[in-house]
């Protein structure tokens, strides 16, 4: 069953939402909208390596919580509904020295107001780098702008 509230959004649609942020500054793309899960990847390069030339952490931490908030906004109704952060943490399992990382988001619950999402990344061999796991709360904009 297709969870995307659009069931007819696609990549390029999900992909523009990186548009002047910090997903665009790093080259984190979407590249695929499953029936439930999305995926997307980005480069271990200069902008993404720690001083010892491996995928910084925070690199890892920063395109697992895109991905999963990109899924939890494609999710609901973002006419009336934001989904924002509330925790997000990261097991980092093995080095990435070159190429491009790949994550793969992938809801655990879907709630009224929160949602959980599993995000691995994984290497060029396919071999994972990191789990994470996303908290979102989701908001009415009414109460956003409160």
């Amino acid at each position: 069953m297709r969870i995307w509230f659009d069931e007819n959004i696609t990549v390029e649609q999900a992909d523009k939402m990186q548009k002047g942020t910090l997903l665009e500054a790093l080259d984190i793309c979407v590249t695929e909208l499953g029936d439930d899960y999305l995926r997307g990847d980005m480069p271990v390069d200069h902008r993404t390596v720690q001083p010892y030339g491996i995928l910084h952490g925070g690199a890892s931490v920063s395109l697992a919580e895109s991905l999963g908030s990109i899924a939890a906004h494609l999710s609901v109704d973002s006419s009336k509904f934001y989904c924002v952060g509330m925790e997000v943490n990261a097991n980092h399992l093995r080095p990435a020295t070159k190429g491009r990382v790949t994550g793969t988001a992938r809801p655990i619950h879907r709630g009224r107001s929160s949602q959980v999402w599993s995000i691995e990344i994984h290497d060029e061999n396919e071999k994972l780098v990191c789990i994470s796991r996303l908290t979102m709360a989701v908001v009415k904009k009414e109460q956003l702008n409160k």
